[in-house]
């Protein structure tokens, strides 16, 4: 599979969350209008927790109209489940710990002077100022951020493959795509 773009058909894929496996993405397509997929790092990664924090005091919003999203992270089920049992989020998380969704959507990670842009030193300093600090590493530390959206056939309907480490999708971005 190469990068997608709009107009292409994301593939079908079977995936586990914490709470249930085997799971279909054609079939999770079914329940909405739209969804959006937002593939970030790993749970213990600091910018990705403020990140999953956003959309969980923004998910009534971001939802409103009756779509979904999907948060996509290199963590592991089982170990993702233990985390969030004393505090569960309201949005499905896929795990993928092996990355194969990362890489057959061909999904870079940074390297270098890629990993850092314009506003990373400002989501750096509030992603500390709210207390956020490095859990327990998996998969790539350098991994870009991407976000899609598709409609309930599969086809794509927005693209965003991440050029510096902090370009993940915001609770507003999702409010407005998810519209």
């Amino acid at each position: 599979m190469a990068k997608l773009t709009v107009g292409d058909k994301l593939p079908n894929f079977t995936f586990d969350t914490p709470y249930q496996k085997g799971l279909s993405m054609y079939e999770e397509l079914k329940k909405a209008p739209k969804t959006a997929l937002v593939f970030l790092r790993y749970y213990g990664c600091p910018f990705c927790q403020f990140d999953m924090h956003s959309y969980e005091v923004s998910y009534d919003k971001i939802t409103a109209s009756g779509n979904q999203f999907f948060v996509v992270l290199q963590s592991d089920p089982d170990k993702l489940k233990k985390t969030l049992a004393g505090h569960p989020l309201p949005f499905p998380i896929i795990c993928d710990p092996q990355m194969k969704l990362y890489k057959e959507l061909e999904i870079p990670d940074g390297t270098g002077m890629t990993l850092a842009g314009p506003n990373t030193m400002t989501k750096a300093a509030a992603v500390k100022a709210a207390g956020y600090q490095h859990g327990d590493y998996e998969g790539i530390e350098t991994q870009l951020p991407a976000t899609f959206a598709v409609d309930q056939s599969g086809t794509v309907t927005y693209v965003h493959y991440a050029e510096f480490i902090d370009d993940s999708a915001t609770d507003k971005q999702l409010i407005d795509l998810l519209a």
